[in-house]
């Protein structure tokens, strides 16, 4: 039975969600073993249809971001530019939303794209036809998640290690503060120096670390999650030292942290996912403060363990002794200012 909705009327801009078709993916799969086929599996379309319905489902949530996922990308030209076809698609979709027919929401009020940063200068290119593209292109993600164990990724290792201190993709990086564009970090927590160090060489762009850090509790990190809190959380301290790195504070419903809740039948209730977030959730408030932190839902991909409903509520449920200054900042107000949002 679904959960009362708690503070109705609380103002949410959800900063971190993605769209897709991958229909034609479920004979493709292999047997479910982990995150990545069971949330295709279970969500195979997540359109804009999808995302008004969670927009509607009883919290106030008045605009979204947009993060890339590798969807809509362009089937013909250079293959540099192939993922300005994300831009060009989920822009349509937002535009189509911006009509007011579908309610006052603003889906994909601000889009952040990819590109190869490792092409180095050449990078630019793609970046000013994302520019181009569409007027609430904000930024771009280039993930650098590694691990030497490949069950912890699963089907989703792509990058090699170190690629945040590669020289080349730093030269690509090096490209964004110029044209007035943000970066989006995911990485595991692991790599989470790998990171402060590219905060370091770059204190003029604004870099917005995924997922707090991604903390791991699965593969040959099974058991080890509360052993390496430590570990995380000095590294937590040391990127909120950076003035230029905000944090986004969710992603934790996916599998890899290894939380109870993550694929539990019958789902886990906003209580208990609240608790088991919490100690993450409360280090990276006390690090980088409520004006460098905003909660995110990273839907589709988190209903791992939740709907997006239980999801809010457990955000609520958390941050029930916060003030309302405090809750207006990491619920709307940070992902305004750092998405640069139109009110």
């Amino acid at each position: 039975m679904p959960e009362p909705i708690l503070d109705p009327d609380l103002p949410i801009i959800d900063p971190h969600h993605h769209l897709w078709d991958r229909t034609s993916l479920l004979g493709q799969l292999p047997a479910p073993r982990h995150g990545f086929e069971q949330v295709i599996r279970r969500v195979p379309r997540y359109l804009l249809d999808e995302l008004l319905a969670d927009m509607g489902c009883g919290h106030n949530v008045v605009a979204t971001v947009y993060m890339e996922c590798g969807a809509f990308y362009r089937s013909s030209g250079p293959a540099e530019m192939k993922p300005v076809g994300e831009i060009e698609a989920v822009n349509g979709l937002a535009a189509i939303a911006d009509s007011g027919v579908y309610g006052p929401g603003r889906p994909c009020a601000g889009i952040v794209g990819h590109a190869d940063l490792t092409r180095g200068v050449a990078a630019r290119a793609v970046l000013e036809a994302q520019i181009t593209a569409s007027s609430r292109f904000r930024g771009i993600r280039h993930s650098a998640s590694h691990d030497p164990d490949s069950e912890v990724l699963g089907p989703l290792v792509r990058q090699p290690a170190g690629l945040y201190l590669d020289a080349k993709f730093r030269e690509g990086f090096a490209q964004l503060a110029p044209l007035g564009l943000s970066f989006d970090a995911w990485l595991l927590e692991p790599q989470l120096p790998d990171l402060l160090d590219l905060a370091h060489a770059f204190p003029e762009t604004q870099i917005i670390l995924d997922h707090v850090g991604t903390p791991l509790g699965i593969a040959s990190y099974a058991g080890k999650r509360e052993e390496r809190f430590g570990i995380w959380r000095d590294n937590i301290r040391e990127l909120a030292d950076c003035p230029n790195v905000s944090v986004k504070l969710g992603g934790l419903a996916m599998v890899f942290p290894g939380f109870e809740s993550c694929l539990a039948d019958p789902p886990a209730p906003s209580a208990q996912l609240a608790q088991e977030w919490g100690p993450y959730l409360e280090t990276c408030i006390e690090a980088f403060g409520v004006d460098r932190g905003m909660f995110e839902s990273n839907f589709p991909v988190d209903i791992l363990s939740c709907s997006y409903a239980t999801l809010w509520n457990a955000f609520k449920r958390f941050a029930a002794g916060y003030s309302e200054a405090e809750k207006t900042a990491l619920f709307s107000g940070t992902a305004a200012r750092v998405y640069r949002l139109e009110p």
